[in-house]
């Protein structure tokens, strides 16, 4: 098995479910020194999509989830890796218990761009299912789009 640190909408334990069957939630933690943005609008068919970049100070809120080999090629697709619009990239993530060396999907393009306000809210959503702190689930929600 293999960590994957789920952000945005991938935050949401219903769709994992349905992405990754036989991947199981381990924990929740934070992605420091980076942030949640947006980018690639013109690959959306909603706006921008989600992404994160490394920013100083900053943090993302994720969910750690144990992917078992035969989901990985059904999260790629999910993702559109081999469209190149994501690529994989290994992080590490803040836990109660540690450090945990994870791989997330990051944007193959520039940032910029809004997102829709239902893919926003989607986001909020999804972080505030998983149980991410209420000040981070309202800046999610304010946030231009």
């Amino acid at each position: 098995m293999s960590l994957y640190a789920a952000y945005a909408g991938n935050l949401d334990a219903r769709l994992m479910s349905r992405r990754a069957p036989h991947s199981p939630l381990r924990g929740t933690g934070w992605l420091a020194d980076w942030r949640l943005t947006f980018g690639g609008e013109q690959l959306g068919w909603e706006g921008a999509l989600a992404t994160v970049v490394e920013a100083p100070r900053s943090q993302v809120f994720v969910a750690l989830y144990d992917i078992a080999p035969m989901d990985e090629d059904s999260m790629d697709r999910w993702e559109g890796v081999g469209l190149d619009i994501y690529r994989r990239m290994r992080v590490r993530v803040h836990t109660l218990d540690g450090e945990e060396p994870a791989w997330i999907y990051v944007l193959n393009g520039y940032e910029g761009g809004l997102p829709s306000a239902r893919y926003l809210g989607e986001i909020a959503d999804a972080a505030e299912s998983a149980g991410a702190p209420h000040d981070y689930v309202m800046e999610l929600r304010k946030r231009p789009c």
